[in-house]
């Protein structure tokens, strides 16, 4: 899974390319805790994720909670492969606009 952290002067980005899932679970949790800041905006890129796991998801919803708890926002965008298979595992992506 190839991802990248990317810091803007208005939100922090992540994005996902490939296969997500539990062998590259401690790389994203390691992101999320990265660009996850009180306050802050992050966006997650999964557009070009290929295929998501159940931990992949579990670790987007555990940062979804951590932000409502800090004031931070998460926003995610997925495909609509990605977004199917969060459907079918009982997940819903926010259906927030990402932008940058």
């Amino acid at each position: 899974m190839p991802a990248t952290l990317e810091h803007h002067e208005s939100h922090s980005l992540i994005r996902l390319e490939g296969e997500c899932t539990i062998t590259s679970a401690a790389v994203l949790k390691k992101l999320l805790l990265e660009g996850l800041v009180p306050g802050g905006n992050l966006r997650v890129d999964l557009e070009r994720a290929d295929k998501i796991d159940i931990t992949v998801m579990q670790l987007l919803w555990a940062a979804r909670r951590d932000a409502d708890r800090t004031g931070a926002k998460i926003s995610i965008r997925a495909s609509d492969a990605t977004d199917r298979a969060a459907r079918d595992a009982g997940f819903v992506f926010p259906e927030e606009p990402l932008q940058g």
